[in-house]
């Protein structure tokens, strides 16, 4: 393998760009993707903030794990507490890193759960033929025409999709840390 002896700023095409990549557009392009990943982990975190117990059934139950009434605040904590944190970038490492283990976990979930093929069940699909009030004609002909199969297949690729934008996006940000514009950097302390 040919070692690399040339530096960053003679290996660009434009190389008086070098101090613009270096002083501005790293630095801040790196604190917008911080705080997008950290934001996006709040807003999914703050219905869990605000009934921090309503995931026991599900960790409990889906996933099998024991001590949900633990793992359900945990989880809001993790989402709204850790994306603001992620977000600043205090403690951004440690931070991030226990989100993007999360984050697998949940990748992990809607690839082995998908959610099925049929979006109403036959008795459902009866049903709404017998109550046509509760369709417009255009929903009708396109939901019950698979069910809602293709509708279905599109909200289980988005959330697995999603799930592997934060997870990527908190493993980065645990590999490479706050940045410039963090507050890690500015108390001059970083895991």
């Amino acid at each position: 393998m040919e070692e690399m002896t040339s530096s960053p700023r003679e290996r660009l095409i434009l190389p008086f760009m070098a101090p613009f990549y270096h002083c501005f557009a790293q630095p801040v392009g790196w604190a917008i993707f911080r705080v997008i990943i950290g934001g996006l982990l709040m807003v999914e975190g703050w219905p869990k903030i605000t009934a921090p117990f309503a995931q026991v059934g599900f960790v409990e139950n889906v996933l099998g794990w024991p001590a949900g009434w633990f793992f359900s605040p945990l989880l809001a904590v993790m989402q709204f507490v850790g994306g603001a944190m992620m977000a600043l970038g205090l403690l951004t490492r440690p931070i991030a890193l226990a989100n993007a283990v999360m984050l697998a976990i949940t990748i992990w979930f809607h690839v082995t759960r998908p959610y099925g093929d049929a979006f109403l069940t036959p008795e459902g699909i009866e049903f709404l033929k017998a109550n046509l009030e509760y369709l417009t004609p255009q929903g009708q002909a396109r939901l019950l025409a698979d069910g809602g199969y293709a509708f279905l297949h599109q909200v289980q690729s988005k959330a697995v999709f999603n799930s592997t934008f934060w997870a990527a996006g908190a493993a980065l940000i645990a590999a490479f840390g706050g940045g410039k514009y963090s507050l890690d950097r500015l108390i001059g302390k970083e895991f």
